[in-house]
This record gives structure tokens, sequence and C-alpha cells, in this order.
């Protein structure tokens, strides 16, 4: 029953992502809401669908796979700040080339978060993926965690070449010269240097959402974060 659960909830999870473009759901909810409120919206239900599977793959029958390293859980809580980083500067920043972003406010020459990365949160989602990967080598998470890796690194391309046939390529290449789909891309060609100190409300942001998963993991998830 616990597998058939954790199918279930994998199937929602990820059927979310696709329906509402394949049906024109994303359009009709955009019209209705605007482009902030289909953001919000898909973000409360993409956050609780995750959090479904997540807790059915604890519920799953334990079948291991390969051992927890030692080194694991100190990958996990070095790898979450700086995904928690990029997920709090990522959403409803100006930035158009992710669905997270917003086209209003963005100067191509000040690109901001977009010049760290394009993609933020879906590289926000496969560090998350990648690090628990790591720590969690049974059937069940494998199972929660390698499709969520696949998702972010094919999404991140796929998200690019969907973005560049709507604005254009003349477009596209104006807006993206400073930026970089890789993180820190920009920075090392020299296309990109940070023009300003990182806004401190969403420092803050950050700080408060690491604090609320530390301290959540447990009674939420079962288990202790801590290495």
């Amino acid at each position: 029953m616990e597998w058939i659960e954790l199918a279930f909830a994998l199937a929602a999870f990820f059927l979310s992502h696709r329906v509402p473009a394949m049906f024109g759901l994303k359009a009709r909810i955009v019209a209705a809401f605007g482009p902030r409120g289909y953001v919000a919206l898909f973000s409360v239900l993409s956050l609780g669908l995750l959090w479904w599977v997540i807790v059915a793959a604890g519920r799953a029958p334990y079948v291991e796979l390969w051992g927890q390293p030692d080194w694991s859980r100190w990958l996990v809580n070095l790898a979450m700040p700086v995904a928690i980083l990029l997920g709090t500067f990522g959403v409803a920043a100006p930035n158009p080339f992710a669905f997270e972003g917003r086209a209003q406010g963005f100067d191509p020459d000040r690109p901001g978060i977009a010049g760290l990365t394009r993609q933020p949160l879906l590289w926000a989602l496969a560090i998350w993926a990648a690090a628990h990967l790591s720590a969690n080598g049974d059937l069940a998470h494998v199972l929660l965690f390698g499709p969520m890796l696949v998702l972010a690194l094919i999404g991140a391309p796929a998200m690019e070449a969907r973005t560049r046939a709507r604005m254009g390529a003349a477009t596209w290449d104006r807006l993206a010269a400073r930026t970089a789909l890789i993180p820190l891309a920009a920075l090392a060609k020299g296309r990109w240097r940070p023009t300003s100190s990182p806004s401190l409300p969403r420092m803050l942001a950050a700080l408060a959402i690491w604090a609320g998963l530390w301290h959540l993991h447990e009674p939420l998830i079962g288990l202790w974060p801590g290495p």
C-alpha cells in the first residue's frame, strides 16, 4: 500500500508540472490571477505535493541500495544553505528567463540573480535533490530524489529553449548577454560582475527559511537533519 501511495504522489507532482501547459490551464490561471498569482498558486501546489512525496517515501518499506556515508549528512547541511539562497533570491526577482522570475524591472546591464544563473530555482532543486540522494540510498528515496534531480537538470535547458523561442533570438541575445545558465559561468568568463550588495530582506528570508526547515525537519519528515 505504501508503494502505491508513493507512486500516486510522484505522479501527481510530475503531472502538476505538465498538465497546466498541455491543456491551457496555465493561460487561464494567468488571465484570471496574473503572472504573480499563477506563480504563487503553482508554488503552493508544488510545495504541498512535494511534502506528500517526501512523507510517502518515508512511509515506504526500507530497501537499501547503498549505505549512508559519514560525509553525506555534512554534504546535505552544506548544500542546503546554497539551495535556499538560490531559491530565495530567484523567486519573484527581475529575471525574464525563469518561470519563477518576472520580466518587469530587469536590466540586462545589471541582471542581478540572472547574472549568477538564469535558472536559480531549478538549480536549487538540483542541489537539494543531489545532496539528499547521496544521503538516502534506499529505494523509496532514490525514486524520490533521482527523478527530481533529472527534472531539474533536463528542465533548465528545456525552459531556456522555450523562453528563447518565445522572445526571439535577437531579444534573447540582448537580454542574456551578461547572464549564463551554469552558475558562476558569466562571472568566470568576465561577462558579469555583481554591482550591488545582496538584498537584506531576501538574506533574512533565506535565514528564516533555513531555520524553519532545520527545526521542522524532524517533526514533519521524521529525521533530525544534523550531521
